[in-house]
């Protein structure tokens, strides 16, 4: 009978470390808030699960996923087809939320928020705009005492998403900006400053006078950094907003079938925010260990069945219940 009572407890114990499963992860620091909070709750639910995830940047994500080196990687740009075709484990781009990226700035002795032309933007960063009183910003920001104060503009050192969504919004509203600079993680920037990480952006303009970059609404919220409007293609000054995001890609939402590496930069729609993007998990087709499949296949029917819920809270867009449904059926396919 303790025979017995032992074998019973010893098959419980070899069950429960059968099911227990580390799961690596890296890549994108855009969704990195809302990603955290997810893996958290999730773990909690399902003791044993455990989804440990590293905050390096869309490139980094990529990189990781591409050679094996962690479970699955996230990613703020739609991985090209010839990045996907030579990478050692085959993945797919899994959209989870939607999110903006805004321009933040330091001008003493300005406290109004200020508004931005897309064209502005870009001639900012090619170094046509030098100073803050330059007559272009100035008939954006009517009444608004501007200082002849130089503009330093501060970018992303190192491969990043959010620096691919801006470039890409960029080149569709600069055509000099599309054939001499161009969208990708990382560009050869014309003039200004490089910074790591969404923290080295925000700490360069904070600490400087004169400093104008771009960070992720949810960091800028978060942190409580001053961040101005941008025009969209309606020709509406827009602050960034869940329900803005959201209006950017509801005309892409229609047009996706079983590919969700869409572009929302510039979308058309009154109050659609220009500077939007969905954000992507790369998860591999099929998972050499079968288990731990099966874990993050729970893991995504979990995140559309509840934890959409949470991100217009937290400063992100839900998907859009169509690419939702979509995005089912593709989570279904993971083995």
């Amino acid at each position: 009978m303790k025979l017995k009572l032992i074998a019973a407890i010893l098959a419980v114990m070899t069950a429960g470390v059968a099911g227990a499963q580390n799961i690596n992860a890296a890549g994108a620091t855009f969704p990195y808030p809302i990603y955290n909070k997810w893996f958290t709750e999730y773990a909690a639910a399902h003791p044993g699960i455990h989804i440990n995830y590293q905050s390096i940047g869309s490139g980094g994500g990529l990189l990781q996923v591409s050679q094996g080196t962690v479970d699955f990687g996230a990613s703020d740009m739609p991985v090209a087809d010839d990045k996907i075709a030579a990478a050692k484990v085959k993945f797919t781009n899994i959209p989870t939320v939607l999110g903006g990226v805004v321009p933040i700035y330091n001008v003493p002795g300005v406290t109004q928020e200020l508004n931005f032309s897309g064209d502005v933007i870009a001639d900012i960063y090619l170094g046509k705009i030098r100073s803050w009183d330059d007559p272009r910003i100035k008939k954006d920001n009517p009444g608004v005492n501007l200082p002849s104060r130089s503009i330093l503009p501060v970018y992303r050192s190192e491969g990043s998403g959010t620096t691919y969504i801006f470039t890409d919004y960029l080149s569709k509203v600069s055509p000099e900006w599309s054939k001499s600079v161009g969208k990708n993680s990382a560009v050869k920037w014309p003039g200004g400053m490089g910074q790591k990480g969404s923290e080295g952006v925000s700490g360069m303009v904070r600490q400087t006078p004169g400093a104008f970059g771009y960070v992720e609404l949810i960091y800028a919220a978060s942190n409580k950094i001053p961040y101005g409007t941008v025009k969209n293609a309606a020709g509406k000054f827009l602050k960034a907003t869940p329900e803005g995001v959201s209006e950017a890609a509801a005309g892409a939402a229609k047009s996706i079938t079983t590919d969700f590496r869409v572009s929302i930069t510039n979308a058309p729609g009154a109050n659609a925010y220009p500077i939007s993007s969905f954000t992507y998990l790369l998860i591999p087709v099929k998972f050499a260990d079968p288990a731990k499949g099966a874990a993050v296949k729970g893991f995504l029917q979990w995140m559309l069945a509840h934890g959409e819920s949470e991100a217009a809270g937290m400063g992100y867009a839900p998907l859009p219940k169509p690419v939702a449904d979509k995005v089912a059926l593709a989570v279904n396919k993971i083995q």
